[in-house]
């Protein structure tokens, strides 16, 4: 581990110093609980507003600052963010429990959105329009919105970080940013790597602790001008409605409970790989997961036997052990959440393979993936997150039934298909009621340079990624000018 890096453990970052915090709490490895990565800040009140006002203060020069100069940063960091790649994964690997090369590719992720958004900086665009009155013309811009508070989740601990800084600051904004409590780690790093690569002082704050102590005070605050949230659909719809209250400008991703239609022509290679990753890989804790399998049922007895022979195969263990698949659920509350939707599906009729509680050579929350079988889609296993690796499997009668149930849940960020007929692909395609779509892939796939987000409940508010971010991180000036 990098010393420099150790030493600001335990450390906020407000106006472009590592100020120590008066509480700490410590940092454990759900791979291996007697492993304590280290012991990370928990701001305070007074912590927060000071990072708050440093954004405030920071932000008339950075708003002007030379479009060269922000984008000379933004890929600097993105060039120490892969250089570094191989450190910094092997650290959010160990605090958030995924494996080791997933960890390392997320970080890897991290660095193209940085890189991408650097080229952004230049691209930012206006319109002009002629007038209707002799003599002018109009002129639309695009203007930075001022502060914007970042609130963070555990599962994607750099990435999604990475891809609200990286619009944020490319547009002209000055940052306050909340990671979630479980991965502080990892959002410290890069805050770090942004210091490292020029960012001027005040311009990104980093306040780590309590989602419940620190996330009102943000959404309380006259000096934050915008709120961009990814979490659960409970905290978003506060969140949400808090921010408008205040008349903040919002974004909020939370959450979903997709639906992977298999039909009978499909490719049962193909469908058994997307069903398996997008269900069971990163552990299930995705919100774009396959947590309802939607089968026909001309393959559904081959599609359920195959499954479970490939889920004996899978290879669960600590997340920095050479082979692992699947790491350890993040953390004991979760993995209590899982036991008891599992519990909650029994109850309800449901036949469930797997999930049961693993023990491996470390103490970790290891749990097998489960796969449940006899439900309805109106039963909580199949309208609820659990956001673990557990998922149903759903029998439907054709293809009119499969699209029906897949869109049946309150729910919209994700959902696939996996067929061979062009027809059915794309009528799903165009009356899926989800924000993202997959044929013949996994429904967890997002890319940096196109937009991301959901219908429904699981999304409010403005896309995030691609040049679709600029209408969320600006704001629209219209000017009229006589020549």
């Amino acid at each position: 581990m990098n010393t420099t890096t150790e030493n600001l453990y335990g450390k906020n970052f407000i106006a472009g110093e590592w100020t120590s915090a008066a509480r700490t709490v410590p940092n454990i490895n759900p791979s291996d609980v007697t492993d304590i990565v280290g012991e990370f800040a928990s701001a305070d009140h007074g912590e927060v507003e000071q990072a708050i006002a440093a954004a405030r203060q920071a932000f008339p020069t950075w708003a002007l600052c030379p479009a060269q100069k922000r984008a000379d940063i933004l890929f600097k960091t993105a060039q120490l963010l892969t250089s570094n790649a191989g450190r910094i994964g092997t650290l959010l690997s160990r605090e958030q429990g995924r494996p080791r090369p997933e960890a390392e590719g997320e970080v890897v992720r991290a660095a193209q959105i940085f890189a991408f958004f650097a080229g952004e900086v230049v691209r930012a665009t206006g319109e002009i329009f002629p007038s209707t009155r002799p003599g002018a013309e109009v002129l639309v811009s695009r203007e930075p919105i001022g502060v914007v508070a970042a609130i963070t989740p555990w599962n994607v601990p750099i990435a999604i970080p990475a891809w609200k800084i990286a619009p944020a600051l490319a547009y002209g904004n000055c940052m306050v940013l909340k990671p979630a409590e479980l991965v502080p780690a990892s959002a410290l790093e890069l805050v770090r790597i942004l210091q490292e690569a020029g960012l001027p002082a005040g311009v990104l704050n980093l306040v780590m602790g309590s989602g419940s102590t620190i996330g009102p005070q943000l959404l309380d605050s006259p000096d934050i001008d915008a709120v961009s949230f990814t979490g659960s659909i409970a905290t978003g719809k506060k969140i949400a409605a808090a921010a408008v209250a205040g008349g903040k400008k919002v974004q909020a991703e939370m959450g979903g409970k997709s639906g992977l239609v298999v039909l009978n022509d499909a490719n049962l290679d193909i469908a058994i790989d997307c069903a398996i990753d997008g269900a069971f890989f990163w552990t299930g804790q995705r919100c774009t997961a396959s947590s309802r399998l939607i089968v026909a049922r001309g393959i559904y007895d081959e599609f359920v036997d195959r499954m479970i022979a490939r889920m004996k195969t899978l290879r669960i263990d600590h997340a920095q052990k050479e082979g692992t698949e699947i790491g350890p659920v993040v953390d004991e509350r979760q993995l209590a959440q899982n036991q008891r939707y599992i519990e909650i599906a029994k109850a309800d009729g449901g036949e469930v393979i797997g999930g049961q509680r693993l023990q491996r050579d470390t103490q970790g929350f290891y749990m097998e993936p489960a796969l449940i079988l006899n439900t309805s889609n109106g039963m909580r296993i199949n309208q609820e997150e659990v956001f673990g690796p557990v998922t149903s499997v759903l029998k439907v009668a054709d293809y009119e039934e499969a699209l029906m149930v897949a869109n049946d849940t309150r729910f919209g960020l994700s959902s696939g298909i996996c067929t061979d007929s062009l027809h059915h692909s794309t009528h799903f395609r165009r009356h899926s009621l989800a924000g993202t779509v997959a044929v013949n892939l996994t429904t967890t796939g997002s890319e940096y340079h196109v937009p991301f987000g959901g219908r429904k409940s699981s999304s409010y508010g403005a896309r995030e990624q691609g040049r679709y971010a600029m209408d969320f991180y600006t704001a629209i000036k219209t000017s009229y000018v006589r020549a």
